[in-house]
Order: C-alpha cells, then sequence, then structure tokens
C-alpha cells in the first residue's frame, strides 16, 4: 500500500525493502535466542557471558575498564554489572581498582575465565560459521559486513543523538 506524503515521498517500504526488512527482523529475534540456546547447551553460559568473557580475553593484560566494557558489550553498566558478577561467582572474572585512579573499575579475566572461553571458542564459532556464514555466498561477506556496519553506525548515530 503507497501513500504520498505531503513532501511527495513515498513513506511506505517497497515490497523488496519489506521482504528485506521481515528478514532483518527475524534474524535479530532469533539469532540471540539461537547463540544463547547453543552456548547454555554447549557449555554453561549465555551468549552476553561468552561476549564478556571474549572481549576481556581480547584485551592488552585480560583486562577493561567496566565502562569500556560495556561500551563493546552494548550493555548498560548495570546490565554489565550483573553480568560480571555472575563470572565472578564462577571464578572466571575479578574486578580490581584501577591504582592511578579509585574511581575505576576493571574486569580482569582469571586463568580459568580463559581456560572456559578458549573451550567454547571453537564450537561457538562452528556454530556461527553455520548460522551466518555458510547460508550465503562468500563474495556477500564483505558486502553484508559493510551493510550491517553502516545500519550500527545509523543505530548509534540515533541513540546519541
Amino acid at each position: 500500500m503507497a501513500q504520498e506524503d505531503g513532501a511527495g515521498t513515498d513513506p511506505w517500504l517497497t515490497d523488496e525493502e519489506q521482504r528485506t526488512w521481515r528478514a532483518l527482523v527475524a534474524v535479530a529475534l532469533r539469532l540471540p535466542a539461537a547463540l544463547d540456546r547453543q552456548l547454555r547447551e554447549e557449555h554453561g553460559l549465555t551468549h552476553v557471558e561468552y561476549w564478556v568473557l571474549a572481549l576481556l580475553s581480547e584485551a592488552d593484560d585480560d583486562r577493561l575498564p567496566l565502562t569500556a566494557l560495556a561500551a563493546q558489550a552494548n550493555a548498560s553498566l548495570s546490565r554489565l554489572s550483573h553480568v560480571v558478577t555472575r563470572l565472578e561467582e564462577r571464578g572466571w572474572v575479578t574486578r580490581e581498582r584501577a591504582q592511578h585512579d579509585a574511581r575505576v573499575t576493571y574486569a580482569v579475566l582469571t586463568a580459568q575465565g580463559r581456560h572456559t572461553v578458549e573451550a567454547a571458542a571453537p564450537d561457538h564459532v562452528a556454530f556461527v560459521r553455520a548460522l551466518v556464514f555458510d547460508p550465503i555466498d562468500p563474495d556477500a561477506v564483505v558486502p553484508l559486513g559493510a551493510t550491517l556496519a553502516a545500519v550500527a553506525r545509523t543505530i548509534d548515530g540515533h541513540a546519541a543523538g
């Protein structure tokens, strides 16, 4: 159903845009649940817990300020604090105050946490490959990445503004 607004542009999605939008929504709704299910069943952790462990494992000295970790994990400080508390209870992460500024707290990956993320990573990567990359043409990977990055930047711009 196409209608024109006062500016003479069509406010409705084209049929192709509608199909693409619905496919994107389906992926956005189904992918997190699938990733969570795989990690819970095979390794006893949620996707956000895995993501936090992975981010810490890639950081210098296996540590990040909680504010930086929250930003990279796309989580509020409150939500991240709950995740870090669960990871602390399992012995996978500790919190440390920064020596240079007592207002800064770091999340620090423990040896047990590194073992956990390294044990889960191969299965998780294989699952991501099966869900996301195997079904698409290899030539579509770079354009898909660029497209998704552009959408993410636009979302971030709206969130900041």
